[in-house]
């Protein structure tokens, strides 16, 4: 489909590509990864041959359609509406139309032969082309991507840049191509739009090259990983999680080859040091020292997940209360936000606020840092300190400060020391620490700002969509800054892998009122599935609801609440047995499905999907059984 052969990419003197070789099988679903500068948007960029390789080729068929969505289309402006611009992907259909229009004006007065043939062929490539469903095509993926039926009406320049990638997003779906290229194409999206996008793209029957730093995202598309790193191309089967295992694998091979030839150089090194000054054995000594220049050396492999090793300290612990929200009431021209909203945050919650775009989320935290008008009351506890950070500042960021400078002015308590450890955690070493703020990329510019969140004083953090701008190496960092923060945090975020590792609690407004779910993120998920399968929407407890009191229960009941107790954990250990073996299951058949011998086989690659699909349906059903047995034992025990 597409081969990439012996590619080279200069960069002033810097190789950002060496010799890199790659080849994009029909139907493959690709996850390109990497690091931020080891080239992933240039290679796209090449691919589409917007930039010309230093040396090597890109061949693939004339007749290939591409879509390539990038960031440098959020500059697209038009005055048209969002639907019109996403209708101009049927570009055929869009001619034939007004074709059809002016022929249908002209045969009100000419009735001849001619005109009535040429209508009927029009027409008839009209139906062809599927011309009379090309709007419904439209509303569909528009909506799915979030777009109300009074949006798709409106013009694309009153939209921001990132709903306006959105709707290049749907004209370059809408243009069905044999492959698609997207760099980082969840940036800018809320949830509900990036689980649609999963369905869709699952769905897509052509080739696919993804840029993402979003975990979860590429697990549930991916059955290819393709790490660019150190000027080359290396490619995994399997989706994003099986990519790690391999590459831990592949490192510890690589390990153990890298010390034996070590040993085996330094050997041939006193070989060499012994005899060289023998005139009898000089030959020898000479010939076993060009045998080593030779030798094709085996790398070391990087460490590349740093820990987080600096312990974030605030001088004052806050009260219980936090943060306490009464009677909240805030709306905007055409959207109410909250109503008569209550909610608590106590001293070491670790809350995630999730929902769509537009809900409220950002107007929350903005209420809850103070920065936002609304009714009612917003008390702040008993010695909290609050640090805000927000994707605009970014922007107060001091241009000429070097990155050490931008942390000793906004943390002067902190000896130098104690700043080149923070910044080392978020992999500004050694001289980088130098570097001017103005030569930054995005994403090293949310590290600093991240860096400096992390220096204040404070045992209160509002995160809003910290993790913007940052690769999967960075984000891993972040969690560990949150996981080893002592303080009590609220992010707003659309990486659930983030939210699934940080996260106690999860906020989210419904009914303009503030609801909570007490766990985990993956757990709201299940939570979330089943109650919207079931369509029941009970279960909500308020933000600020309080524990019920226990009810006082009886001498005689007692003993028979023990037996039951005892009954039901016997039957909750039996299916967590059963459960880990069906886990295994279903691991062994997402290895299966990763094999080559597998995937290229159409016929073994169905039966082992539909396997796989009923491991699952039997795990799933095992699970909820486990939930339910679990909350009959939280109710006898509670």
């Amino acid at each position: 489909m597409i081969s990439i052969n012996d590619l080279t990419f200069l960069i002033g003197s810097r190789a950002l590509y060496d010799e890199a070789n790659w080849h994009i099988k029909p139907g493959e679903k690709i996850g390109l990864i990497g690091a931020n500068g080891t080239g992933k948007s240039t290679l796209l960029k090449i691919i589409v041959g917007e930039y010309q390789p230093s040396s090597g080729s890109v061949s693939m068929a004339k007749d290939l359609k591409i879509g390539y969505l990038n960031q440098d289309l959020l500059s697209y402006d038009s005055h048209h509406s969002i639907l019109h611009v996403a209708m101009e992907a049927f570009e055929r259909q869009n001619q034939l139309h007004d074709e059809i229009e002016v022929l249908l004006k002209k045969i009100e007065t000419d009735y001849s032969e001619e005109i009535l043939n040429k209508l009927s062929d029009k027409q008839l490539e009209f139906e062809a082309l599927d011309g009379y469903s090309i709007e419904y095509r439209a509303n569909e993926i528009l909506a799915g991507l979030g777009f109300s039926s009074e949006d798709q009406h409106r013009p694309l320049n009153t939209f921001s840049g990132g709903w306006r990638m959105r709707v290049m997003l749907a004209k370059i779906l809408l243009q069905t191509p044999d492959i698609l290229l997207l760099d980082e194409p969840t940036n800018h999206m809320d949830l509900p739009s990036i689980k649609w996008l999963e369905t869709y793209l699952n769905g897509f029957d052509g080739a696919i090259v993804i840029v993402s730093h979003d975990r979860y995202f590429l697990d549930r598309i991916v059955n290819r990983i393709v790490e660019s790193r150190k000027g080359k191309l290396t490619i995994y089967s399997g989706n994003y999680t099986y990519y790690l295992e391999e590459k831990a694998l592949r490192g510890e091979i690589q390990k153990g080859e890298f010390k034996n030839q070590q040993a085996k150089i330094k050997q041939e090194e006193r070989l060499i040091e012994r005899f060289r000054a023998k005139a009898s054995k000089a030959k020898m000594a000479q010939s076993r020292m060009k045998a080593l220049d030779k030798m094709e050396r085996v790398e070391d492999v990087d460490d590349e997940n740093p820990t987080v090793n600096f312990r974030f300290k605030f001088s004052k612990p806050s009260g219980r209360h936090v943060i306490r929200i009464e009677n909240a009431y805030k709306s905007y021209p055409t959207i109410d936000i909250l109503n008569n909203a209550d909610g608590v945050i106590e001293k070491g919650d670790k809350i995630a606020l999730i929902g769509a775009n537009g809900k409220g989320k950002s107007t929350l935290l903005r209420i809850i840092a103070g920065t936002e008008t609304f009714k009612g009351k917003c008390e702040t506890g008993h010695n909290v300190t609050t640090t805000f950070f927000a994707q605009h500042q970014l922007e107060s960021l001091h241009l000429d400060n070097s990155i050490l400078e931008e942390l000793q002015s906004f943390a002067p308590k902190h000896s130098d020391t104690e700043l080149r450890s923070i910044l080392g955690c978020f992999l500004f070493t050694g001289d980088d620490v130098f570097k001017k703020i103005r030569v930054l990329s995005g994403g090293e510019k949310s590290r600093v700002a991240l860096a400096k969140s992390l220096t204040t004083d404070s045992n209160f953090l509002i995160l809003d969509e910290p993790t913007n701008h940052l690769d999967i190496q960075s984000v891993n960092i972040l969690i560990q800054a949150l996981t080893q923060y002592e303080g009590t945090f609220i992010a707003v975020s659309h990486d659930r892998y983030f939210l699934d590792n940080v996260a106690n609690k999860i906020w989210f407004i419904e009914g303009q009122d503030i609801q909570e779910y007490p766990g985990t993120y993956q757990e709201y998920e299940e939570w979330q599935a089943r109650r919207e399968k079931t369509g029941d929407q009970g279960g909500i407890k308020p933000a600020k609801a309080e524990k019920p009191k226990k009810e006082e229960i009886k001498p005689s009941e007692i003993e028979e609440k023990k037996k039951q107790l005892n009954k039901l954990n016997k039957q909750l250990q039996t299916l967590e047995e059963e459960i880990a073996v069906k886990e295994k299951t279903v691991k062994d058949l997402e290895g299966e499905i990763a094999k080559e011998e597998i995937y290229s086989n159409p016929k073994k690659l169905t039966e082992t999907n539909e396997s796989y699909a009923k491991a699952k349906e039997i795990l799933g059903a095992a699970q909820l059984h486990w939930e339910q047995l679990a909350e009959e034992i939280m109710v006898l025990e509670g």
